[in-house]
């Protein structure tokens, strides 16, 4: 999924740095993404795999995504060495969290 079309406009990152933010999401996906599911349409969750600096890692690019593109809603938890992220938007953006479904599931198969 190379083609980030599926970002919307609303997204204030400029479109010349959108691929530079999508290549520090996937491999935090692919080497940490232990699984994934969407306990309701409008909420992805994800659980990745702790370890030293992964929560740093997780919140840091959590805020600046949310700063950006401001209908997500970043929320982290952790349990032993598992940090939780879910991910929440409004009505309107359903098709950017499938398509950030999409995209997070085929960097974890890289795992």
């Amino acid at each position: 999924m190379t083609d980030l079309a599926w970002v919307p406009q609303s997204c204030t990152l400029p479109t010349e740095e959108r691929p530079l933010r999508v290549a520090e999401w996937d491999p935090l996906f692919s080497e940490r993404l232990m699984s994934q599911s969407r306990p309701q349409p409008l909420h992805l969750r994800l659980t990745l795999e702790g370890g030293q600096g992964v929560e740093d890692r997780v919140r840091d690019l959590a805020e600046r995504e949310s700063g950006s593109c401001s209908f997500f809603t970043f929320t982290t938890s952790t349990a032993a060495d598992v940090l939780q992220l879910d991910i929440s938007v409004d009505q309107a953006h359903e098709a950017v969290l499938n398509a950030l479904a999409a995209r997070t599931a085929t960097a974890g198969e890289q795992r």
